[in-house]
Parts: C-alpha cells; sequence; structure tokens
C-alpha cells in the first residue's frame, strides 16, 4: 500500500470520528453504557487517540507520548470539546508523522515488537488504520442506537 493512501484512509476515518462524535444530540450519551455495549463512544474515542499516539506517534514520529491504556477506559465524563481536541491533535500527529516517512521506510521492520513476529511499519500502519475502522464503526452504532 503507497504512503498516499494511507493518508488519505488515516485522514478520512480521523474526519469521520470528529464527525461522529460531534454528531450526539446529547453529549452525557457520549458515555451510556447498557446491555452487552461495553464500551462508551467516549472511551472508544480515548482509546483511539491513545492508541494512535502511540504507535504511529510515539514509534513512527517519536513524539515521547506516554501512554496511559487504563485510563483510555476508566475516564468518564471527558467533555465532548476535549475529544475532540485530542483528536484534532492526534490527526495533525498522524499527518506530519506520515509526512516523514518515504516509500521505502514501509518496508522497515516496526520499530518496537508489538505482535509475536516481527511486523513492518507498512503491515503496521494497515493494522492500526483497520483498528480505527473498526473502532470507528462501534462508535456509530453506539450513537444510533444509545443517543436517542
Amino acid at each position: 500500500m503507497s504512503l498516499a493512501s494511507l493518508k488519505a484512509l488515516y485522514s478520512r476515518d480521523l474526519n469521520k470520528l470528529k464527525l461522529e462524535i460531534e454528531s450526539y444530540q446529547n453529549e452525557h450519551n457520549l458515555w451510556l453504557i447498557e446491555k452487552n455495549i461495553l464500551n462508551s463512544a467516549g472511551n472508544l474515542c480515548l482509546h483511539l487517540a491513545g492508541n494512535l499516539n502511540t504507535f504511529i506517534g510515539k514509534e513512527l514520529g517519536h513524539t515521547g507520548y506516554v501512554r496511559d491504556r487504563d485510563l483510555e477506559f476508566s475516564l468518564k465524563n471527558v467533555p465532548r470539546a476535549e475529544l475532540i481536541r485530542q483528536i484534532d491533535q492526534v490527526t495533525i500527529i498522524v499527518d506530519e508523522t506520515l509526512n516523514q516517512l518515504r516509500e521505502e521506510d514501509l518496508q522497515k521492520p516496526y520499530p518496537v515488537l508489538a505482535r509475536p513476529e516481527q511486523e513492518s511499519v507498512e503491515y503496521m500502519l494497515i493494522h492500526l488504520a483497520m483498528h480505527l475502522s473498526y473502532h470507528l464503526g462501534q462508535i456509530n452504532y453506539h450513537r444510533r442506537l444509545l443517543d436517542v
């Protein structure tokens, strides 16, 4: 996959994430959980920001980001404006980091062993884009089911 394609996918889905969070009619509903829906949209948003800041920003962009993954799922009632700020910030980090890469960098080993086997930068960027898309779909369903 080319860097141009990866940039386009990340830009598209991070913009969709922002739109989903903005589309909640009631800000309180970002934090609802019900029955078997165990993660709120707010927590999924925090998780996506933490994930991308870590695996793209820290590891590829050398931002120095320090992740607290537990907080991504335990924080509650973070204001929507803060969620939007985090989406905007991680969008910039992802864009700047991908702009620093060259096509040949995609075939290099990813800097840390995130899985049992060593993966390439390209593989990890595709994996992370799919992870973003997966949780984006969950947020969309969460909004349509619980923001009533």
